[in-house]
């Protein structure tokens, strides 16, 4: 029994409008890679602007401690001694802090979190690219 003509020419309509579809769908990765290249530029180019500023910013607060401490001690010698005895402090402090941590994730305990952690991740992205071959 042949279909009916009606269910033909649905078909001849859905045969054409896939290419345009599909066109479509092209047409918007496209624009959706445009977009996301210029995103990360511009991520980098706010990042870069952001260093700059907070450097800028960090030597600025650098030299009214330094002027401060100068009025304080009446002594400019002085002040950059007291200034540059208190960055080796707080570079002592920040490398001290690195190492405390950098330990924590030596430890047993942390090393056996994060690979099953890892475990727990590669079998989670194994499990959805079986799900996925199965839907085909």
């Amino acid at each position: 029994m042949p279909p009916p003509s009606g269910v033909l020419d649905e078909l001849n309509q859905v045969a054409r409008a896939l290419p345009k579809l599909f066109g479509a769908q092209l047409q918007l990765l496209a624009a959706e890679l445009g977009l996301a290249r210029s995103a990360v530029s511009w991520l980098l180019a706010a990042g870069l602007v952001a260093t700059v500023a907070g450097v800028g910013f960090g030597l600025t607060l650098l030299g009214l401690v330094g002027l401060l401490l100068a009025k304080w001690l009446h002594s400019w010698i002085l002040a950059f001694a007291v200034l540059a005895l208190l960055e080796a402090l707080i570079l002592f402090g920040a490398i001290m802090l690195f190492r405390h941590f950098m330990h924590w994730m030596s430890l047993p305990a942390t090393r056996h979190e994060w690979r099953a952690i890892m475990n727990d991740t590669l079998q989670k992205a194994e499990q959805d690219v079986d799900a996925g071959k199965g839907q085909d």
